[in-house]
């Protein structure tokens, strides 16, 4: 995003984002471009998760830490080549803060790769990309002189695309998710049970005031699996 083109791409993202959100010019000064990354979970993952019990299988709580836990890695070979190259890049540190109070983080990666092209959002208010939406993203703020990606024009959700599906809202144990809205607080709660069951594989996100969150893994995903959005046709996530 060169110059005014950044610009462009923030005020798509205001109309969803609170006003303390930051923007990439509050992560590096210099910043032209946000590079946002889409990682899948496996389909072994994802049939974990698919079984009647309202809590989250271990082995997709384990995958979520997990592949948070490797992003800080992924984000630094990233930014070793971009210098390489005569660029900087950083992450932010905003993106690992979730407020629970208000339930809100100030970096939002979904946000940034609806703006880059890499998928829309469906009515459980997760990013469906052409991979699917059974994964984890994230960002890198960096001065990379590209041309940026645009918005999808086509809709991947099939419920906001044809009027049909709407698994995900069938899947909801806490009932969070209608046709017409998202309940934050009704799928927080549920996040936070699970964070009562699966204490083993620890936390990737900070609360607030910038403390470790020691109760466990706030997870669910159970809209996100079993679903026709999940894995997209002919992508090999075995």
């Amino acid at each position: 995003m060169r110059g005014r083109q950044i610009y462009g791409k923030i005020i798509i993202l205001t109309e969803t984002m609170r006003r303390s959100h930051q923007l990439p010019e509050d992560v590096m000064e210099n910043a032209s471009i946000v590079l946002c990354c889409f990682i899948p979970f496996t389909k072994k993952v994802a049939l974990s998760n698919k079984s009647t019990d309202q809590l989250a299988s271990a082995e997709w709580a384990q995958a979520y830490e997990i592949t948070n836990g490797m992003f800080p890695a992924l984000s630094n070979i990233v930014i070793e080549l971009l210098k390489k190259h005569g660029y900087n890049g950083l992450t932010a540190p905003e993106a690992v803060v979730f407020d629970n109070k208000i339930l809100k983080s100030n970096w939002s990666h979904r946000h940034f790769a609806y703006a880059a092209g890499i998928g829309t959002f469906g009515l459980n208010n997760m990013l469906i990309t052409k991979a699917g939406c059974c994964g984890r993203l994230t960002t890198i703020v960096t001065n990379l002189d590209v041309e940026p990606g645009k918005p999808m024009e086509m809709e991947q959700c099939l419920y906001k695309q044809k009027g049909v599906c709407g698994v995900c809202v069938e899947h909801c144990p806490a009932h969070a998710l209608t046709y017409d809205c998202y309940d934050r607080k009704k799928c927080y709660d549920m996040c936070r049970e699970n964070a009562m069951k699966h204490t083993e594989y620890g936390s990737s996100y900070l609360n607030s005031e910038g403390a470790e969150n020691t109760m466990g893994s706030e997870v669910c995903g159970k809209c996100v699996t079993y679903a026709p959005c999940t894995y997209k046709e002919n992508e090999d996530n075995d």
